[in-house]
């Protein structure tokens, strides 16, 4: 199982920023994929998550800025970012449940930095 995860960059406080995880499987070999991340100092976090049935959760901090998509056909997920805030600065991670072990697989971070 591979992850990868892009889209990351400066950004300043209000705007917005896509990223974006291919992975090697049919996501449907999936039972959930989801965006976490983890700033300087602090423990990794939820962002968002979706699962097989589009169900979609989010973090407390994102809810109502932050959009989770898949598209199933191209072997993507995505996290559309607006309204920025300086504490959205982190390394955001891909990620995603295997249906057949149940384990969580990584991608690497990407970061992403905003600007006040």
């Amino acid at each position: 199982v591979q992850l990868q995860a892009s889209g990351g960059g400066l950004a300043q406080a209000g705007g917005s920023l896509t990223l974006s995880c291919v992975v090697s499987r049919n996501p449907f070999s999936y039972t959930s994929m989801g965006w976490y991340r983890q700033a300087p100092g602090k423990e990794r976090e939820l962002v968002a998550d979706i699962s097989n049935l589009n169900k979609t959760n989010y973090g407390d901090s994102v809810k109502g800025r932050f959009t989770i998509s898949r598209d199933n056909a191209m072997n993507m997920l995505y996290l559309q970012m607006t309204s920025l805030k300086p504490e959205d600065t982190a390394v955001y991670y891909c990620n995603a449940v295997l249906r057949l072990d149940g384990k969580n697989y990584w991608g690497k971070g990407t970061q992403v930095t905003v600007s006040s």
